[in-house]
This record gives structure tokens, sequence and C-alpha cells, in this order.
């Protein structure tokens, strides 16, 4: 016992840090922060709900730390045919007089689920499931007057009247893989972020939604193992060139079912649906197929006969981002929205006269719209004015004057504003900081912190870890933004290997001044294993303007591992460095980027590994694509210049493939190509395969095995 005792003094006295592991990572969770879960605003702005750890719901008083709250819903009764209800997530109607309690839910794609619903009366303290077959339902909600609720199931559309219990089936056509009302095919949901396509008219009488006719698109199939006979999935999966669903807009009257066309001229994709919060206004998003043209369509059903204008056409020579940064005023005739006409991303004020005018502007990029307080003029948002690194929040007036910066502190700022906009909490952190949150009021003023992370920040004081450091690196006459982490006892007069990480795609930026967590401690351990660690955001990267992120339209991947080649090269002159040791390691579209540096950059890199690579841009879904490169027919050239599988001849050093055989989004299919390819030159190389594992590859052991192998790996290649 003295021994360990001595033994504990000298370690805690003489400062030798406690060794970082995988296991540590990505087994035991250790360094996860805590955030602040299940915070709901009020529609009096004053008020939040929460629930407490026996699911208990309470109301409190923002401004008052000591409220003990109210309770709203007793968790300990909500029991239903004598089982305990748990749920997920809860939502209340408009009047907050009833809950939605999500249960059971089961991802299907990124961002799709199904789930069990169940409704509370405040009032009344009734609990009723949604569906009483026991079938699972999808993007439930309210309508406007409480007084129905609408849900998906089997790909169509149901509305349940809560007075009379009565469900009715609003569309009859659903059919997986052919028919699909309400929510979106596979490649909407990946590729413009959506799953809800239908929403509620202000005065609850209809319900505006889309139909995908998705008969004529092709099926991809995936074998899942672990029975005798593998499974086969198949979903619709358009690649790049191939047919897509045919969306069609429609509105349905919930009193009598009818169901009405909108007509909304010729178009590809229909991105966007979004009905005004006070008058019956609907405005349609419509793209053609290079989506380098946007339309706005409004629809007014405030009269017995439905008013159609065409308001707003954009046009670019590359291509138009669609987002969700688009709010219909309570005017009734303006709308706000971003666009990167001038160059760079801004707000604009959209009349539906088709009068345009610029509220924000600048040589940086709105990132986000937060709002607006209709009743003081004011609008929040967030940007990249002080780097393309950070992100800090901003108000400005309707008309564009009194700009005021609300987060002083630099490095990452996410806010959220809570309903009424007099208040916002704020997500704070940097390179080197966990995630701190705080409840601010609407000028930035903090109130309190709600969770400060004290016990990681501690948790790390106990581990050796190097500074993430930025820079500015010179690629060949091209200014690029990065990121260095050191060895742990960085001696200058030693040579060191580099470890690079990237992404490199549109879209994603990998330098920020924001907390990394699990890859920041893996980061960590490479370090501690006397490895640089680097990373790089090459050209097509976001938040320095239009030009900068387009450059790689119709060539995705020239410039981009250019870039990151000649940063490699830089590397390699840095008398710290050894140059024959230069790895690299990408997921996605890093692998992409990997896969081309150890093919196209074989003179420089050591070593490559690429997790779920996209291997020939053939092989992936056409929204994406397409954005980017147009179809293969119109862009042959730029397909094949930059795929990796036309560069394998040129592998020299050693080559890990690794990749889930369930990848919804980036094909398996991917890898076996590289590989025959591979094989066709005589080229060695490692792969892995985990069965069943979908693009992020995670779930039971699978993170923790992942990580020690590409360690492993590391350690022994580089």
């Amino acid at each position: 016992m003295r021994a360990i005792f001595i033994l504990y003094l000298f370690v805690h006295f003489n400062g030798i840090s406690q060794e970082i592991t995988v296991e540590k990572i990505w087994k035991n969770y250790e360094f996860y922060p805590k955030s602040v879960e299940g915070f709901k605003s009020m529609n009096d702005g004053e008020h939040y709900t929460r629930p407490t750890s026996d699911l208990s719901i309470y109301k409190y008083k923002i401004l008052d730390p000591t409220d003990k709250g109210e309770l709203l819903m007793d968790g300990r009764l909500m029991t239903y045919n004598g089982a305990q209800i748990t749920y997920d997530d809860y939502e209340f109607n408009s009047d907050e007089t009833k809950i939605l309690l999500l249960t059971n839910m089961e991802s299907i794609y990124r961002r799709s689920f199904q789930a069990y619903y169940f409704l509370f009366d405040l009032k009344t303290k009734k609990l009723q499931p949604l569906d009483e077959i026991n079938q699972p339902q999808t993007l439930a909600e309210y309508s406007p007057d409480g007084k129905l609720v609408s849900y998906i199931h089997g790909n169509d559309l149901f509305v349940k009247n809560l007075e009379t219990g009565k469900v009715s089936k609003l569309t009859k056509d659903g059919k997986r893989n052919k028919i699909i009302n309400g929510t979106t095919d596979w490649v909407y949901e990946e590729e413009f972020s959506i799953t809800k396509a239908y929403g509620w008219s202000p005065d609850s009488k209809m319900i505006a939604f889309l139909r995908f006719d998705e008969r004529d698109v092709k099926e991809f199939s995936m074998e899942m193992y672990g029975e005798l006979y593998p499974d086969s999935y198949k979903y619709k999966y358009p690649k790049a060139g191939e047919d897509n669903s045919k969306v069609s807009a429609h509105v349905v009257n919930i009193k009598t079912g009818k169901i009405s066309n909108l007509d909304l001229g010729p178009y590809e994709y229909i991105p966007r649906l979004n009905w005004s919060s006070t008058a019956n206004q609907l405005i349609l998003q419509t793209m053609n197929r290079h989506q380098s043209e946007l339309n706005y369509h409004l629809y007014d059903f405030s009269s017995s006969k439905p008013i159609y204008k065409l308001i707003y056409q954009e046009k670019s020579k590359t291509y138009i981002d669609v987002d969700d940064n688009l709010l219909i005023l309570k005017d009734g005739k303006t709308i706000l929205r971003t666009s990167e006409m001038d160059g760079f991303k801004h707000i604009y004020k959209l009349g539906f006269d088709g009068s345009n005018v610029q509220i924000t502007k600048g040589n940086w990029d709105v990132i986000d719209f937060l709002g607006i307080d209709e009743n003081t003029a004011t609008i929040y948002y967030s940007s990249a004015e002080q780097s393309a690194i950070q992100k800090s929040t901003y108000s400005i007036l309707l008309d564009g004057t009194n700009k005021t910066e609300l987060t002083l502190d630099k490095g990452y700022n996410e806010a959220d504003f809570l309903t009424g906009m007099k208040y916002f909490i704020r997500n704070y952190s940097n390179g080197n900081q966990p995630t701190v949150y705080s409840l601010c009021k609407n000028d930035g003023t903090k109130i309190r912190d709600l969770e400060t992370n004290e016990e990681l920040k501690t948790k790390l004081k106990n581990y050796q870890l190097s500074k993430k450091e930025f820079l500015t690196i010179d690629a060949n006459g091209v200014k690029l933004n990065a990121w260095i982490i050191k060895p742990t006892n960085f001696d200058p007069t030693k040579k060191y290997p580099v470890y690079m990480t990237v992404y490199g795609g549109p879209g994603h930026n990998e330098v920020l001044d924001s907390w990394d967590g699990t890859d920041f401690m893996y980061h960590q351990l490479l370090a501690q294993k006397g490895y640089i660690v680097f990373s790089v955001d090459p050209r097509g990267t976001m938040y320095r303007g239009e030009a900068f992120k387009k450059s790689t339209y119709l060539q995705l991947g020239k410039l981009e591992i250019e870039d990151v080649i000649n940063t490699a090269k830089e590397l390699q002159k840095l008398s710290f460095v050894d140059p024959s040791r230069i790895g690299i390691m990408g997921w996605s579209y890093g692998g992409f980027m990997s896969s081309l540096a150890i093919t196209k950059g074989a003179d420089v890199f050591k070593m490559a590994i690429a997790v779920a690579p996209v291997t020939n841009w053939r092989y992936y879904d056409n929204i994406y694509t397409e954005r980017f490169m147009r179809t293969p027919k119109e862009n042959e050239d730029g397909y094949d210049r930059n795929s990796p599988i036309n560069y394998v001849d040129k592998i020299k050093g050693k080559y890990l493939l690794i990749h889930g055989s369930a990848d919804d989004n980036v094909h398996y299919q991917n890898t076996m190509e590289m590989i025959s390819a591979m094989v066709k030159a005589n080229k060695q190389f490692d792969l892995f395969i985990y069965p069943n594992k979908n693009h992020g590859i995670y779930g039971g052991n699978t993170r923790n095995h992942l990580f020690q192998m590409m360690l492993d790996y590391t350690l022994k290649n580089l």
C-alpha cells in the first residue's frame, strides 16, 4: 500500500499524464461532452420545459435559475396497457395543451425514422396511442388548431381527429419503392436534407404535400448477413445521369378529402415547401436538373379561388445551394432568404412584387439565418465575418443598419433563439476547449451558464494534450486554412512523421476553431505516439465566398488534390518533418481524397487510409454529383480524369480500404470497383469490410475496432 501511495505522489506531483487509448475514446466514451437536451421554449418566450430523469416534464421560468418548476406531465404515470411509456422526444401543439410523445424511434437512413407516437392531453391527463393498430408512423404533428394530428404510414398521409378518434387516409396509392406521399425518397433526404414533405395550412383546413413517383428509378441492392441465407435489401437510388423520381405538389382539403394538383411549370426538383405562419400562403421552390435555376412559386389560398404567381427566379453559371434560410414575414408580401448572387452568401428581402433588397453586405459569408423579431425589425444571423474558421452571432435591422456582434469570444458560436426572440442558448467552443452552453439575452448578454463541461475539462487536465494551432499555408500560391497538432514533448531539432486528415469536399470544412470531440482526442493519441497531425481545407470548401467554393465545378477532385499534394510538399520542407513519412486518412469525400493522394500523389504519400470512399463519381447519387459535375454524358472528362480508379498504376505506398457492406450512401460498389482496378494493375493493398454497417460504421464495438485498426496500421506503416 505504501508503495502505491508513493507512486501516486510521484505521478501527481511530477506531472506524468495519463495515456489516451482508443478504448477510452470509442468504447468507454470517456471524453464525451455533456449537452443541454430537452430544452424547449414555450410560446410566451419567458418559460421553457425540460424532462427529468423519470421522464416527467416540468415548466420553468427562463430568468429564474432557482425555479423548482411546474409539473406538466408526470412520467411515472405514463403507462399504457400496463407498460411504462418511455419517450425519445416530445412536442407541444400550438396552444400547449397537448403533448406528442415519440417512442421506440428507429432510424431508417441518415435523417428518416419510424416511431410509435402517443398523445397526452395536459387538461384531461389522458394518454392514448396515435394509432390503435400498433403500426409505426413517422413525421407526426398537431394541426395548428390542435384538433387533428397528421402522420405518415406506409408512404401514405393520414389525419386523426382528436375529438372523434376517427382516422382518415388522405392518400391511397403509397407503396414502397413505387409511390411516396408526404415524405421523401432516399436522394432528397440525403442531398436536400428533407424528410418532411408536407405541411399544414395556418387555418388547419389543408395540407400541402409532395408526391414521389419512383417507379422508374433503378433499384440498388445490399446483402444483409447474419442468417443462413443473406437477405437482399433493395431501395431506389438514382446514380449520376439516371432517372429521378417524378415529384409533384398537391393540396388536400381535410374536410372533403379532395386532392388538387399544383401546377409549377417545368422543373426537375421541388426541394422546399413552406407555409406562412399567419396567412394561407404557400411557397414552393423548384429547380432544374443542373440545379442552376431556382424558382419561387407563390400559391395564395386566402380567398375562395387560389391565386398563383411566380415571384422570383435566380440563375447561376454553376449551381445554387438550397438551404432552410427562408422565412415568410407577417406582412404577407415579403420573405427573407439567403443568396450568393453578389459572390458571398448574404440575406435578402424578397417582395412578392419581385423586389429584392440586400440586407447584409461584405466579403464574408452568412452561415445561418437565425430568425427575426418583427416587433423590432431585428434580424439575427451567424456568419464567418471574422474568419472562415470561426463563427459569430450578429443582429441587424431589417433596413441593413445597426449591425451588432452578439458573441465576442473568438471560436465557434452557435445560437438557438427561443420563441419570441428575447433569448437564445449559446453553444460556444474553440479548437482546444469543450463546449459551454449559456442562456443569453438577445443583445448577447449572458444570463447564466447551463452547462460548462467542467467535469470533462478537469479530466483533460490529467492528459498531456498538445495545442491545436491554426495557420495559413501557401500551397503553390493558394492560401489555405489549416491546423496542426504537434507531438507531445515536441522537439524542433527532431524529425517527425505527418498524419494528414482531410475531407476536402463542398459543404463541409475540417479546419474550424471548434471542439472536435472524439476526433480531437484520437489526434491527441497520435500526437502522444510521436506524429504531427495536420489538416487543410482545399479549394472547394466553405465560407470563403462563391468563387473559392465553386472553383471545383465540373472537375471534382482536381484542384482539391492539387492543394493537398502541394500542402504535403510544403510540409516536407519543414526542418522538423520527415519528408519520407507523410500519410493521409479520409472518410467519404475524404476517402476519395486519400485515394487520389496515394495514386496521383504517390511520390509524396507513404500511406493512405480510405474509409467509405467514392472512387468514381459515376457510382454516386445524381442530386449531389450533378450539382457539381453535371451528368456523365455531358462531362465524361470531368468524371474520368479525377477518378482514383484510373490511376491505380501509380500506387507505391501502403493503402488501406475500409467500407461498410450496407453503406446506403457511398455504396460498397466503390470499394469493389477500386479492388478490381488494383488487381488488374497487380497492385497490393489492404482491405477491411464491416458487415451490415452503413456509411457511419458504428454500433456495438465497431468504432472501437475501426480506430484501433487504423491506429495499428498507422504505427506499422508510417
